[in-house]
């Protein structure tokens, strides 16, 4: 890059998809954020479901008594595209200038990086996700979060976003949560708009 960019949004994408996928909200961010820098990278695995997709961990008979243990299994990739694309952004050691952008697969890694303290970024937004680690000893509860849900998703019930939240809140975190009515499992305008809000104000009060 020929200069470093005012801050960086990681879009992180869901099982089955790609980075191209999220593009589309980078493009809807950017009055919001006109001076972030938006990547959209693949997750390291191909999907193990059939098709050109990729995947953070596999969902090929995953349930809840072992999602935790894929999760963590797939935090070593995980960071490895991270700490690629801060290190593009030329922000090697400004995680303060850094946010993340889940989508449903994208934002339980991206959860879990919070809670197991890995990641202390400027912000998360965690859309149409779920919590399914646990809080370690030091999470980066300094980081603030906006949940996405919508009311209809059949992917991932709405009531993880509460869930989600009220764990969160308990380890310290100040949670922002939006449950959509007739939103099944995806992004709403009104999200983006939240999304962009949140962002823009997190980022703007790491940089004070």
């Amino acid at each position: 890059m020929s200069s470093t960019p005012e801050s960086l949004v990681i879009l992180l994408h869901g099982v089955g998809a790609d980075g191209a996928n999220l593009v589309p909200l980078g493009e809807a961010l950017e009055d919001f954020l006109p001076d972030a820098l938006f990547a959209s990278p693949d997750a390291l695995d191909p999907f193990d479901g059939g098709g050109p997709g990729r995947q953070w961990f596999s969902i090929l008979g995953v349930n809840d008594a072992n999602r935790t243990e894929r999760i963590e299994r797939a935090r070593a990739g995980f960071d490895r595209v991270l700490a690629r694309e801060i290190e593009r952004a030329g922000l090697v050691g400004r995680l303060d200038r850094v946010a993340l952008f889940g989508f449903s697969q994208g934002a339980m890694l991206s959860l879990d990086a919070l809670v197991d303290g890995r990641w202390p970024v400027a912000a998360v937004v965690a859309a149409s996700g779920r919590l399914s680690t646990p809080v370690g000893p030091k999470p980066a509860s300094a980081t603030p979060v906006l949940i996405l849900h919508g009311a209809w998703d059949d992917v991932i019930p709405a009531a993880e976003a509460d869930r989600a939240r009220r764990v969160l809140e308990g380890a310290g975190f100040e949670v922002e949560a939006h449950v959509y009515p007739a939103l099944g499992h995806g992004v709403s305008p009104e999200g983006l708009r939240a999304a962009g809000r949140f962002l823009a104000k997190s980022l703007a009060r790491s940089a004070a």
